[in-house]
């Protein structure tokens, strides 16, 4: 291999470029090191930075001083509000002239008396108070639209759903009045509103004269007073009306809201008087005599040991019980008894007319279901004007069969009804 020459030593010695060597100490890395050496050097103690410079800001006032901070604070409020909303020019409405007070102006000037000015002294110009938001009027200076309105507007604005006061209508003249505009308006919410204002505000005998002479008021309070149960005052406006029977009917029904046997008796006897029609007055006078007839025989049979109540326990009372109720009752516990006492089935069949085509189906309903097939044949059983028996049934055998077959009749018991 041949010797280098030796200008090619020379400039490899003296190129920038040098060729990597384990030997060489002056490589990147030591220059590194050797960099930051001289940069810790460099570093100043931070008590003595403080001393030797002050921190100043783009328009040369001092870093951290009051002015410096209520710039920098509206600064960032203009840059934010900039964000959310639309900038809006205000030179023409507020010169800048007028606010030469700041913050730090407060702290550093003084008055003329020699002291700092107080707030009332920086804020007493004439285009700061110029601006200042005028106070809202109180609302007792406001004109009361509301009760100023006449009864026609009223109603209307009752019908429309708008505020409203009626306690401006406090004469006859003006409620009655109020009244006739909701009649004219035909809106039953309207009246109804002004009949419960009249209601509370006159004089029951005065609002049922004044409703005499008008139908249509009268039908809605009537209908009113239906709807919240106010019995005894519609009974009291129906006799002051003269319509003796509707006061009566209205004071009879309410005995449904008696839950006590007894007390409901009672207040049915004294119902007897009231000025009924004569359909209505007998069927007082059978519910009254039949809930009589029921809290008998419901004492009775409490105590009965019989028989019968033994094989056929009683599943529930009799007392309230419609009267065809009652009579299936006395066949199925009182058939044969006599016909003096309260709980024989002729005695009930007589007394409440009950014909003989339903006692005869309630009869078989019940003598069927004991399984008392002598009862049933003698139910058919009549006599002529020559003294023979014969069959005869007013609800037609086919009916009979039937409730016979329900029962699991036997095959021989129908033979007895040809």
């Amino acid at each position: 291999m041949t010797r280098a020459k030796p200008e090619d030593d020379e400039y490899w010695n003296r190129s920038k470029l040098k060729a990597f060597t384990f030997d060489d100490e002056d490589d990147e890395f030591s220059r590194l090191k050797e960099s930051k050496r001289t940069v810790n050097s460099l570093v100043m103690d931070d008590d003595d930075e403080e001393d030797d410079f002050e921190k100043v800001s783009w328009s040369g006032e001092p870093v951290g001083s009051i002015s410096w901070s209520v710039k920098e604070t509206a600064s960032s409020n203009r840059s934010g509000s900039e964000q959310g909303f639309p900038k809006i020019d205000t030179t023409s409405s507020l010169s800048k002239q007028g606010s030469g007070y700041s913050l730090s102006s407060l702290f550093r000037a003084k008055s003329k008396s020699g002291g700092f000015p107080s707030f009332s002294e920086s804020f007493s110009e004439t285009s700061i108070r110029t601006y200042a938001p005028e106070l809202r009027k109180p609302k007792s200076d406001r004109k009361n639209f509301v009760s100023d309105l006449s009864p026609e507007e009223t109603v209307r604005r009752m019908q429309k759903g708008r505020a409203y006061s009626l306690e401006k209508f406090r004469s006859l003249q003006d409620k009655l009045l109020l009244l006739d505009e909701a009649v004219a308006l035909y809106d039953g919410n309207v009246i109804a509103a002004v009949l419960i204002y009249l209601k509370t505000s006159l004089n029951k005998e005065i609002l049922f004269r004044e409703l005499m002479s008008r139908d249509v008021a009268l039908r809605h309070y009537v209908h009113y007073l239906k709807e919240m149960g106010e019995q005894k005052l519609l009974v009291e406006l129906l006799k002051a009306l003269g319509r003796t029977e509707d006061m009566a009917l209205m004071q009879y029904k309410e005995h449904l809201g008696i839950k006590d046997e007894g007390r409901r008796r009672d207040f049915l006897k004294s119902c007897l008087s009231l000025p009924f029609s004569q359909d209505d007055a007998t069927h007082v006078q059978d519910h009254y005599e039949l809930l009589e007839r029921q809290i008998i025989i419901e004492a009775s049979d409490k105590k009965a040991d019989g028989e019968i109540f033994k094989k056929f326990p009683r599943k529930a009372s009799i007392l309230n019980m419609p009267i065809i109720t009652t009579l299936y009752y006395s066949c199925f516990y009182h058939y044969g008894e006599s016909e003096g006492t309260y709980s024989s089935p002729a005695n009930i069949r007589k007394t409440f007319r009950i014909s003989e085509k339903q006692y005869i189906l309630t009869a078989l309903g019940a003598r069927a279901k004991l399984k008392l097939w002598f009862d049933v044949d003698s139910l058919f059983n009549t006599k002529n004007w020559l003294g023979y028996t014969k069959k005869k049934s007013p609800i037609g055998f086919h009916k009979v069969v039937d409730i016979l077959h329900k029962n699991n009749a036997p095959i021989s018991v129908p033979q007895f009804l040809y």
